[in-house]
C-alpha cells in the first residue's frame, strides 16, 4: 500500500519553539519591472523608484534607482510566510520596522526569523501566538529590513490548513497494473 502526502503546508502553534531560527528556502531577485509595478500599483510617485534621470542626483543612492521600501517589506514578509505563517489566521501587529540598507534593483533578498515568543490564545482555545523577528537580508549579507511581527496560528487540534484536498471522484492515484 502506498503512502498518501497528504496537502498540507507550513506550521502549527505547537510547532514553534523559542529560539529557533528560520533561514526561508527561497530568494527572490527583484527586476526593474516588479519595482516599476509595485510603485505604480500603491501610487507611490517618488521618482526615485523609476526616473534613472532624476535618481542620478540621490546622494544616498549612488544614483541608482531604489527599490519601493513597500515592496521590500511585502517581498520580505512573502519570503517568510512558508515557515512563520502559511497557516496564520490573523495577523496581529508588526511593530519596530527598520529599513537599514537600500534594496537596487537587480538585488537578491533572502530572509530569516527566530521565534521569540509563544503564548496559548486567551480567547481562542484552538489558537497560539507567536511573536518573531524577521529581517530581510541581500545577497551580499547586508540587512536591509527588519521588524517583529505576532500572528495567530491554529493548533493541530483546530483542523485548519488540513484536510482540505477533495476526495476524488475517479478514486485514488495507483500503479499501473
Amino acid at each position: 500500500m502506498a503512502t498518501v502526502h497528504p496537502a498540507e503546508l507550513g506550521r502549527f502553534f505547537e510547532d514553534f519553539v523559542v529560539g529557533d531560527v528560520y533561514q526561508h528556502p527561497f530568494g527572490r531577485t527583484i527586476n526593474e519591472a516588479d519595482s516599476t509595478w509595485f510603485t505604480l500599483l500603491t501610487c507611490n510617485t517618488n521618482q526615485n523608484h523609476f526616473n534613472a534621470h532624476l535618481a542620478q542626483s540621490n546622494p544616498i543612492t549612488g544614483g541608482r534607482i531604489i527599490v519601493n521600501s513597500g515592496l521590500t517589506v511585502a517581498l520580505v514578509l512573502g519570503l517568510s510566510v512558508i515557515d512563520m505563517s502559511q497557516n496564520a489566521v490573523a495577523n496581529l501587529g508588526w511593530d519596530d520596522i527598520k529599513l537599514t540598507h537600500p534594496v537596487y534593483v537587480g538585488d537578491t533578498m533572502y530572509a530569516e526569523s527566530i521565534c521569540l515568543e509563544t503564548r496559548e490564545s486567551s480567547s481562542r482555545p484552538t489558537m497560539g501566538i507567536i511573536t518573531m523577528r524577521t529581517r530581510g537580508v541581500n545577497q551580499d549579507g547586508d540587512e536591509c529590513v527588519s521588524w517583529l511581527r505576532s500572528v495567530m496560528i491554529p493548533k493541530r487540534s483546530s483542523g485548519i490548513g488540513q484536510n482540505y484536498f477533495p476526495e476524488v471522484k475517479t478514486g485514488p492515484l495507483t500503479l499501473p497494473s
